[in-house]
């Protein structure tokens, strides 16, 4: 066996075909009852996932070796609107559950988490 840059190679290293991985996963998924799709429809439902689980599309670039951000950012749109709402949403309850307190004319934010504790007027 041979190391090579291929991702799916044949036990000696050679090339397997074009279809061979395709046509082996579809058989696999009939026999299982899995729905049927395409081999390359794992790779989108994966960076779906992660892009839905909040993984930085930097990093989910860099597992789909996308040479840019940008590419997988372009390709996963559909999934980044929802994102923003919930950035939005964890943003705005981060912020109510900070409270302001105000002692001996000092006012400091308590009960930041995430975001630690930010303090003003000292």
């Amino acid at each position: 066996m041979k190391e090579t840059d291929l991702e799916f190679s044949k036990p000696d290293g050679s090339p397997n075909r074009p279809d061979g991985l395709s046509l082996t996963f579809r058989r696999i998924a009939k026999r299982t009852g899995l729905p049927t799709a395409r081999f390359h429809d794992l790779r989108h439902s994966h960076a779906t996932l992660m892009l839905a689980q909040n993984v930085h599309p930097k990093i989910v670039s860099e597992r789909l070796g996308h040479s840019s951000v940008s590419i997988t950012l372009d390709t996963y749109s559909h999934v980044v609107p929802g994102l923003q709402k919930r950035a939005a949403a964890r943003f705005d309850e981060e912020m109510r559950a900070a409270t302001p307190v105000v002692a001996a004319g000092t006012a400091r934010w308590q009960n930041v988490s995430n975001f630690g504790k930010v303090r003003y007027g000292q």
